[in-house]
């Protein structure tokens, strides 16, 4: 309760009349007036009453303190033991705090930041995100149940934004281990084909050894290596880049006796491997007109380095011209197919017939080179159904078609075979859904014997146009026509040759997106996507194995001919393998090697420098992880001392206003009363 004033006139003229009044009574003291008392008080009483003083009662009502209690649910608290210690411990001190009735518990759980380029714990950035809206000084302090491994600690206690104790209440039991393997260097790129270096370490924490022990290293999911590591050096390996693309390198260390998690024993490096330009070797058997579409489109790829021969004089032609006096290059057919052969990635024939150009022995150098891994084009012209045809070299034992000698000289439409449907070579050609389909005819066929199973594309009464093969460890691609050309000078509309030539040349050169049989999986952000294509027409679902050892089925569903699809939306950061059949295939969710599982041990040790700074405490729950115990709870106001094993919570002393009442002391009955008893007075005395 207050007392204010709330002058009925400027506060300047009640001063005048004050002064006036004061040198009144003055003067009437010095001449001992008769009743000079009588006319001060009611002199006084005139000017309070213009003063018009007024009692103010408020009525205050105690403010909330704000506890938080931040929840440590990230992938390193995942443990069966670690979860049920959380669980008790969040349960019973949710219960002491309800017994206090000026405590706002605000309790937050925190999944690490799995997704986000440095997965972590980051306990801190909850906390301030539940406290933005709170006054500092109603923050009665927070508490932290976790393993001790937080990422975002800050430096100083002046960072927290607020003046209360932090305490930290630790699962886990004392005396942990745990075994971890961590990439020390690992390029992100590499040339195929090419050895890159990466250099790795084995840590043990919690158990003084210096013992070797055994390292996997596996690529792209098959066994690559077998390494003996001495723990706590840095080792070099060195890994063969296999493939252009993604290469996930895995290392994994075999287990501790008795470590508390299994996660951090395998490191993973997802290394891309960038191709040297393609070399092609191109040989058109002699000019046509639809030479210049192969041409154009290799040397069009800044991939591909092309080398192109083109035999404009056989050596049959024989018209008595100097050699001299020729401006022709001499076909290096030795130095091309015996000494570097090897060398290319691919050999197209473009309308190529047997004219003694090249040796007969050298076409048995060429199936080699396809037995052994290399690849090899068959554009065929009408030459391929005549005696020259190479067919009938030591090549045809490669060759998965043999022509008939016949040649459909009549116009048709290009068309998908059933296997063409779903093969990723052809399966979404654009214009290939509409029938007929929307590209121009071509007029010639070689007719020939090929396997029903290897056509993709079909030419007139549904005769093999393009047949597709492996042999060995290499494969062949023959195109039963010379005139694909029309499509790239826009005949009828023109046609995807572009397409389809870049595919075919691509596929021979082992693409990973362009296999037959490919299990892929990609994550983007926390959404998993699983991608299997197959030339069967269904496929069973695939069994994901999660960071932790999890196993999910996930079914499969076709999202086009030959491919099927499936979205797994994963709250886990790390490794993922796909199983379908025999085909595997691993993913990397969230950062490589993220700080999650860098440490997994337990440990008061990092978050006790900021707790004592703030008056506040760190112990673990539980001492051998069965039973868990906590500290008793102590609210105090004023300044926070540490107080021994006790959470101590600062409690705010901030009120909030109800209402206000107001009770003017000259208002009413009551002042003029007063006013006519001073003035009466005064007028008593005088009278008598």
């Amino acid at each position: 309760m207050t007392i204010e004033f709330a002058p009925l006139l400027p506060v300047f003229y009640i001063a005048v009349l004050a002064a006036l009044a004061a040198a009144l009574a003055a003067f009437s003291i010095w001449q001992k007036v008769r009743g000079a008392l009588f006319r001060i008080c009611a002199l006084a009483a005139l000017c309070l009453a213009l003063l018009n003083p007024v009692i103010l009662q408020t009525e205050r009502e105690p403010l909330d303190s704000i506890v938080a209690i931040i929840v440590d649910r990230s992938q390193s608290q995942a443990s069966d033991e670690r979860t049920a210690a959380t669980d008790a411990t969040l349960e019973r001190l949710q219960d002491q705090l309800s017994r206090f009735q000026r405590l706002d518990v605000r309790t937050v759980e925190v999944g690490n930041d799995s997704f986000t380029e440095t997965p972590s714990t980051r306990l801190f950035d909850a906390l301030s995100s539940a406290m933005e809206d709170v006054p500092t000084s109603r923050v009665a302090g927070a508490i932290m149940i976790t393993d001790g491994q937080v990422h975002d600690i800050p430096e100083s206690a002046s960072e927290l934004g607020f003046d209360a104790p932090l305490h930290g209440l630790i699962t886990g039991s004392a005396g942990e281990v745990d075994r971890r393997i961590e990439l020390v260097n690992a390029p992100r790129f590499g040339i195929v084909g090419e050895p890159q270096e990466i250099s790795y370490r084995v840590l043990d924490e919690g158990a003084a050894t210096r013992q070797v022990t055994e390292v996997t290293v596996r690529v792209n999911g098959e066994v690559y290596s077998t390494e003996l590591a001495p723990v706590g050096e840095a080792l070099p390996l060195f890994i063969e880049v296999e493939r252009a693309g993604d290469n996930i390198i895995e290392l994994e260390v075999e287990p501790l006796a008795g470590e508390i998690t299994l996660a951090n024993n395998r490191a993973v490096a997802v290394l891309d491997g960038i191709r040297e330009n393609l070399r092609v070797l191109l040989v058109s058997g002699e000019p046509h007109s639809g030479e210049r579409a192969w041409r154009n489109l290799l040397k069009s790829d800044t991939a591909v380095d092309l080398v192109h021969f083109t035999i404009l004089r056989p050596p049959e032609k024989q018209d008595g011209t100097p050699i001299d006096e020729l401006s022709l290059i001499a076909f290096p057919t030795r130095e091309l197919f015996v000494e570097k052969i090897n060398e290319f990635d691919l050999i197209v024939f473009d309308r190529y017939q047997r004219r003694g150009v090249l040796p007969v022995l050298y076409y048995d150098y060429i199936s080699q080179y396809v037995d052994g891994g290399g690849a090899l084009l068959i554009a065929a012209g009408p030459e391929h159904a005549g005696r020259d045809s190479i067919a009938t070299t030591p090549l045809a034992p490669v060759l998965p078609a043999v022509p008939t000698g016949d040649i459909a000289e009549v116009g048709f439409y290009p068309r998908l075979s059933d296997a063409g449907k779903r093969h990723p070579v052809t399966r979404d050609l654009p214009g290939s859904a509409e029938e007929p389909p929307q590209w121009g005819r071509w007029f010639r066929a070689i007719s020939v014997d090929a396997p029903e199973d290897d056509t993709i594309l079909e030419g007139p009464d549904g005769a093999p146009l393009l047949i597709l093969n492996r042999v060995g460890e290499g494969r062949v691609a023959m195109l039963m026509s010379d005139h694909g050309w029309l499509w790239a000078r826009g005949f009828e509309g023109g046609g995807p040759h572009v397409a389809l030539y870049r595919r075919i040349a691509h596929w021979l050169m082992k693409e990973p997106t362009l296999e037959e049989e490919s299990l892929r999986a990609a994550a983007r952000g926390n959404l998993l996507t699983i991608t299997r294509q197959t030339m069967a027409e269904e496929v069973p679902p695939a069994t994901v194995t999660t960071p932790t050892g999890d196993t999910l089925t996930v079914p499969l569903s076709e999202a086009a001919d030959g491919l099927f699809e499936a979205e797994l939306p994963v709250d886990e950061s790390g490794l993922f393998d796909i199983a379908n059949g025999e085909m595997r295939a691993l993913v990397h969710v969230g950062a490589v090697n993220a700080p999650e599982f860098t440490a997994t041990v337990s440990t008061t040790e990092l978050l006790r420098p900021l707790a004592e700074a703030t008056g506040g405490t760190v112990r673990r729950v539980s001492a051998d992880g069965s039973s868990v115990s906590l500290p008793s709870v102590l609210p105090i106001k004023g300044n926070v001392r540490a107080s021994g094993d006790r959470m101590v919570l600062k409690m705010t002393g901030e009120t909030e206003l109800k209402g206000v009442n107001r009770l003017q002391l000259f208002a009413g009955f009551f002042g003029l009363a007063l006013l006519f008893l001073a003035l009466g007075s005064t007028w008593f005395r005088e009278g008598r």
